[in-house]
């Protein structure tokens, strides 16, 4: 397994089912990863803020302070990516997550070969963005200013608070602009992972850049859904 991070990478498991939780970190470990396990949410918010790690592994469903309510008090000092997991379906908890700022959702049940394949995405677009900007100026398009330094777009200089995921999709749809991307280009370029019509990590992720870039008043373009497609930046009353 080819891995981006400089030594093994170090993951922290907020888990508080005793056999999951175990599996995970044994066969995580065996795997090259560093991994620290906590069984409650305090616990491993309190190891969070304490110790850097690459990538955060979190259930919903905790005891004391849960999943969401680590994942919000979290993104108030660090942007270390969080992968939520849970056996929570409603369309509602994963929305919740995204807007809180989590990386990426993993429904249980689900196997360590895809729990391998989140966290390795998670890493390499982590790796992406921590590249030099090829240009020393800011990218702007239009009134939207793209950073690829500080990942994040402004408009009249108010930030829209993307997180990594969401301001790189943003940034190829601007790249390949009013070229409609399938979603199974933007999972692989994107999210660094083959699509699977089961997940709507990438639906998320466009639903919340849509109501960033409302919210700061930003409508000179948008993010379209064109079906049977994908996703493209143009103009809202363009017909694609």
């Amino acid at each position: 397994m080819t891995l981006v991070s400089v030594g093994q990478p170090r993951i922290l498991s907020i888990e508080d089912d005793p056999v999951l939780g175990a599996y995970v970190h044994e066969h995580l470990g065996r795997s090259g990863f560093q991994v620290t396990w906590c069984q409650n949410g305090q616990e491993g918010l309190n190891m969070a803020q304490r110790q850097p790690f690459d990538v955060v592994l979190m259930d919903i469903l905790l005891p004391g302070l849960n999943g969401l309510k680590v994942l919000t008090q979290l993104r108030q000092s660090q942007s270390t990516p969080v992968l939520l997991m849970s056996a929570l379906g409603a369309e509602a908890d994963r929305i919740s997550g995204f807007r809180l700022g989590a990386d990426d959702y993993l429904p249980k049940p689900f196997s360590m070969a895809e729990l391998h394949v989140r966290i390795e995405a998670i890493l390499r677009r982590v790796a992406l963005d921590r590249r030099p900007a090829a240009l020393a100026e800011p990218v702007a398009s239009g009134a939207l200013r793209f950073d690829d330094e500080a990942c994040e777009v402004f408009y009249r200089e108010q930030p829209a608070g993307l997180t990594r995921s969401e301001y790189r999709l943003l940034e190829t749809l601007h790249r390949n602009d009013e070229e409609v991307l399938s979603k199974a280009f933007l999972y692989q370029h994107v999210l660094q992972r083959g699509y699977a019509a089961h997940d709507r990590s990438l639906d998320m992720h466009i639903s919340q850049i849509r109501r960033k870039l409302k919210a700061i008043g930003y409508t000179e373009r948008e993010v379209r859904t064109v079906w049977g497609k994908g996703y493209v930046l143009s103009t809202p009353d363009e017909t694609v």
